[in-house]
């Protein structure tokens, strides 16, 4: 079974089945569904346990829709695709968000205070990049990732690792500066890096 952080690509044959799917092509289509599907359930599960596979039909229809006007290479396409994703994701929060409030607001009529978190990043010049990738390969990345990590920190390495896509690719699909992915992904790297060296026990 492939490992959620495999990276397989389409290669040269990506522009033909790009242009196939855009005319219709059931045949392309299915190749670029099954092509990076199993990398998009395992983003949102990871962020949206059970409603995973509702969200992820949410954004092939969407992507279904936009097809026709997509133009790019497939590094672009991936990043297209794992952006209405991250949108969908946002959006179910917001609604599950808005519940919960509602509820909390009915069942107590507490004084509404409203907190916010602001975070002074700096970026270290080490990155342990490499090692904590490697340390996370297999099937268990997404949880252990998920575990050990903040959900800001854990989408920018989910996004790094089973997306796999470049820096300023996630830099576009969650909207922050290319500077900001660096710092979380530098500071989540080091997290999990540290916590992947302590025996299991003290984790």
């Amino acid at each position: 079974m492939p490992s959620p952080t495999t990276r397989h690509s389409l290669g040269d044959q990506f522009q033909g089945i790009l242009t196939a799917a855009q005319d219709g092509g059931e045949w392309a289509v299915a190749i670029l569904y099954r092509w990076l599907h199993p990398a998009v359930v395992g983003y949102l599960r990871a962020r949206a346990g059970d409603d995973a596979e509702d969200l992820a039909s949410e954004t092939w229809l969407a992507v279904a829709r936009a097809l026709p006007g997509f133009s790019g290479d497939e590094t672009a396409f991936r990043s297209w695709v794992f952006t209405i994703a991250h949108r969908r994701l946002v959006d179910h929060h917001r609604a599950s968000s808005r519940r919960l409030k509602t509820r909390s607001l009915a069942a107590d009529e507490g004084d509404g205070s409203d907190r916010s978190e602001s975070l002074a990043e700096l970026a270290g010049p080490d990155d342990p990049a490499g090692e904590v990738v490697a340390a996370l390969a297999g099937d268990e990345a997404v949880r252990r990732i998920v575990s050990l990590l903040p959900p800001d920190q854990a989408e920018i390495v989910l996004l790094r690792v089973v997306a796999g896509l470049p820096v300023d690719e996630v830099a576009a699909v969650t909207g922050r500066k290319t500077g900001t992915v660096r710092v979380l992904q530098h500071r989540a790297l080091r997290r999990l890096a540290d916590r992947l060296e302590r025996p299991a026990a003290e984790v």
